[in-house]
């Protein structure tokens, strides 16, 4: 794990996330795919925690998320799907994010049964409109995997729903909603920033 983060520049602040949690971290992921040789052991190891789920395909939403699925799928010999984003709704609220499959693999999907993949995992907001997307087309969803699990939101959500988290690694990470965030209290003031990975 190491080695894949010390690509990742992290920096220290108030940050909004995609899920519209609050956070104190912010991971730039730009990097991360740049060397894929250096990332390839990651993926391996990754592919092989997917093996015993017997996905038939791997689901990422762009751009990170797609990246880390189509890698994932040529481990593991399956298909490859990938959902876009859609414009966010101007209210403001917490997982208002939406992503869709490009119309012409929305019917392949439904024969499919999914591992659903993302680079980084904090509250799991792209993850979770993925697996309803999935979910609404007709396909199954076996997993969520991911190179780092940031705290336990994510598992917090997907866990009662039958649905496991695989990962390479996990660490600690505040996350709050906007009523409850420390640093708005303190009047810190909010960085806004896109995240595929919140």
């Amino acid at each position: 794990m190491k080695t894949f983060l010390e690509n990742l520049a992290m920096q220290r602040g108030h940050f909004v996330l995609e899920s519209g949690m609050h956070t104190d971290l912010w991971i730039t992921m730009d990097a991360l795919f740049i060397d894929p040789r250096s990332l390839d052991p990651h993926i391996t190891a990754l592919s092989e925690l997917l093996k015993p789920y017997g996905i038939t395909a791997v689901c990422g939403p762009m751009l990170g998320g797609a990246f880390l699925a189509q890698a994932l799928a040529m481990k593991l010999n399956v298909r490859f799907y990938f959902c876009q984003p859609l414009p966010v709704q101007p209210e403001k609220g917490l997982f208002t994010a939406r992503y869709k499959l490009p119309a012409v693999m929305r019917e392949r999907a439904a024969k499919e049964k999914f591992a659903v993949a993302d680079e980084i995992i904090s509250a799991g907001s792209s993850a979770r409109v993925v697996v309803d997307e999935l979910t609404e087309c007709g396909a199954s969803v076996a997993a969520i995997g991911t190179l780092l699990l940031l705290g336990n939101k994510a598992v917090e959500y997907f866990q009662p729903r039958g649905l496991p988290i695989v990962s390479l690694g996990q660490q600690n990470f505040n996350l709050w909603p906007p009523p409850d965030c420390p640093l708005c209290k303190q009047n810190v003031p909010l960085e806004n920033k896109v995240s595929s990975s919140a």
